[in-house]
């Protein structure tokens, strides 16, 4: 057998082991003969440059040293899960569902890991790429770390797709998250607090060889692609299992909320049994084409949601209540701890949300509380144990004035949280703004922090942030710890961010609701700072993820006069206000156009679909009404949207029709 043939031949065989293994969990040969194998194959390799290849089964041992990790933009947005933590809120978000969909459905029930989200892309079977969530619109490169991981297929078997893209959680099971602490133990070292942290922290190690002795796992839970095996969620799974990927046994279908809930309860009880941690369960709408046209939010799919089980919980002492004020005026209580450990973190603070749940848990200062981790990240105070209570305590009266500024508190009608309305005076909203304008996800002004910030206000050089734009070296050299090169960096971070895409820009406003998705989505969308500040509550609405909470937010905020003076000032200081995002539009056959997608197609999919209509100048909008101009209907239509189409006389157009119209 002539080296070539023996390492294609090792190669193979070793990727079954691995398979059997990490993935079935059955070893087929013990670890001295795998290791015997892997040291052949290696030799071999060595010894064979020419025959290089990227995923041959050496990788998994590591030994590349990065300089870094590049961000990628994800092909498709990989957002979060609405949370929800009852049955009640399941309950809601099944009458939502139905409210979308016309016609029969299920729910896919999976696990929900305690892990860190990873997104891996194959082509023609080898894994090619793997992206952090990042921002959801963009990830970190982790592809050389990820293939240390051993239950993670470098190469695919049977029928794949030629390209496609498959998520899942990466995590550390108990007994090797136990093992590392042991041997840190040993070494004298600091024990790591929990298995998800130190399982991020594993991911971003820029040694591969040190990431390759983290006993990392990865469970994968859902396909992305054109040409996925069937339009059922739960099929495609069971399809990428016969590939090679670790696809989770415990996964169920389940046709209505009730069985739904039954499966929570079960996992509830049994989670405790389990090798690794999960916090929840994840709830699926089974058909892809169904969750193509109930589409997403700004911030997560509609036909998906998490329920979180309840967190684990402590008790301590509270020792006194102090008040935070934020960028937006908004005041939050916290409750300053006798130091406790919770969830593997040392906990000191903890939110007590706002007046009403003050009063309602009636909270105390020197109160034993109980404290837990909302969602399992902010701790949060949500109980009191009445019977160690000191007989002279006093009830808790919520502060009247802002702690900051002394001016008097508002409460709007329907709003939990009391504010500061000072907003141009109070020194926390001034510092929480420019903060906000300057953050790496905004303008990302090298040079300057927080406490150059709080230093340029007191000094009364900034106060507006258009006028961190009229900085000058001689304005910044008598500040305390100022030197020359610091402000020389300072000022070419100033100037560098003039560059910086509207998007974030606009983003860095600090306008209510609109976050990073939301800014990118308005940027691509209006093209101009000037189409926002013209459009009204019915042109914002009807672009795709703009609900009516955020565009009433936009309106108000560029009603305020000194909020347009601002825009200006920033123009004039050369910002960027108009979008860099290609424009794709290839006609304007769709031009005022305002289409509701509904059914299944043959030719093309929902999402290629609507892309189309954007890119001839059409709108696309959820739910038919008057000012709808045509319907594209597929098959499977829902008749109370196809007969509130015929009562308004909304035309309806084959897929067929559509594509005549735009060529």
């Amino acid at each position: 057998m002539s080296d070539k043939e023996r390492i294609l031949f090792l190669r193979k065989e070793l990727a079954e082991h691995n398979h059997s293994y990490y993935v079935l969990d059955i070893p087929i040969i013990s670890d001295f003969e795998f290791d015997k194998l892997l040291a052949e194959l290696k030799s071999l390799e060595d010894n064979n440059p020419d025959l290089f290849d990227a995923n041959s089964p050496t990788k998994r041992v590591g030994g590349a040293v990065l300089d870094g990790f590049k961000t990628i933009q994800h092909k498709y947005r990989m957002l979060s899960l609405g949370n929800t933590y009852s049955a009640e809120d399941l309950h809601d978000f099944d009458r939502r569902i139905l409210k979308l969909v016309e016609q029969d459905f299920e729910y896919v029930c999976e696990l929900k890991y305690d892990g860190v989200s990873i997104s891996l892309t194959y082509e023609n079977g080898e894994l090619v790429q793997a992206l952090t969530r990042g921002d959801g619109t963009q990830g970190d490169d982790v592809t050389e770390n990820v293939k240390t991981i051993k239950s993670i297929p470098l190469k695919l078997k049977s029928d794949f797709p030629t390209t496609f893209e498959i998520r899942g959680e990466i995590f550390l099971p108990f007994k090797g998250f136990d093992s590392m602490n042991k041997q840190r133990v040993e070494e004298g070292l600091e024990s790591y607090a929990n298995p998800r942290n130190t399982a991020s922290g594993s991911l971003k190690l820029l040694d591969t060889k040190e990431v390759a002795k983290r006993p990392l796992d990865c469970y994968l839970y859902y396909l992305l692609g054109d040409n996925l095996p069937s339009n059922n969620h739960y099929e495609n799974l069971q399809k990428a299992k016969e590939w090679g990927f670790k696809i989770p046994s415990e996964i169920e279908k389940h046709k209505t909320i009730d069985d739904v809930l039954k499966f929570i309860n079960k996992w509830d009880e049994k989670r405790h049994n389990l090798p690794y941690e999960i916090d929840g369960i994840v709830i699926k709408v089974n058909n892809i084409d169904l969750q193509e046209e109930m589409g997403f939010t700004a911030k997560s799919p509609r036909w998906a949601i998490s329920y979180k089980f309840k967190a684990e919980q402590v008790s301590t002492i509270l020792n006194e209540i102090s008040y935070q004020v934020g960028r937006t005026g908004a005041i939050t209580p916290v409750a300053n701890l006798e130091p406790v450990q919770l969830a593997g973190t040392t906990v000191k603070r903890a939110s007590l949300h706002n007046a009403d749940q003050i009063a309602k848990l009636d909270i105390r200062e020197g109160d034993r509380v109980f404290v837990e981790k909302g969602g399992e990240i902010i701790p949060k105070v949500v109980g009191v144990e009445l019977k160690d209570r000191d007989l002279f305590s006093k009830p808790t009266e919520y502060i009247a004035q802002c702690p900051s500024c002394n001016t008097e508190l508002i409460r709007k009608e329907g709003d939990a949280k009391h504010y500061c309305p000072n907003a141009d005076n109070c020194p926390p909203q001034i510092k929480g703004k420019f903060e906000h304008f300057i953050s790496r996800k905004a303008m990302d002004i090298d040079g300057l922090g927080g406490e150059t910030i709080e230093l340029l206000i007191q000094e009364g050089l900034i106060s507006e942030i258009s006028d961190l734009y009229h900085l000058k070296k001689e304005d910044l050299l008598p500040l305390e710890r100022m030197a020359a090169k610091s402000a020389d960096n300072l000022l070419l971070g100033i100037e560098a961010s003039k560059k910086i895409p509207f998007e974030r820009v606009l983003f860095g406003l600090g306008i209510r609701y609109v976050g990073e998705t939301v800014a990118k989505v308005l940027g691509k969308h209006f093209k101009t700072i000037d189409n926002i500040l013209e459009a009204d509550f019915e042109t914002l609405v009807a672009v795709d993820e703009i609900g009516d909470k955020i565009a009433e937010s936009i309106i108000l905020h560029f009603s305020k006069q000194k909020n347009i003076d601002l825009i200006t000032a920033l123009k004039n200081s050369g910002l960027q206000f108009l979008s860099a995002i290609e424009d794709t539009t290839k006609s304007e056959h769709l031009k005022g156009m305002k289409i509701v997608v509904s059914g299944v197609f043959s030719q093309y999919n929902r999402t290629e679909l609507k892309k189309m209509i954007e890119e001839h100048g059409g709108k696309n909008v959820r739910s038919i009404s008057k000012n709808t101009t045509f319907v594209l209907a597929g098959n499977n239509m829902g008749p109370s949207k196809k007969q509130k189409a015929e009562e308004l006389g909304i035309q309806l157009l084959s897929e067929e029709e559509f594509i005549n119209k735009i060529n």
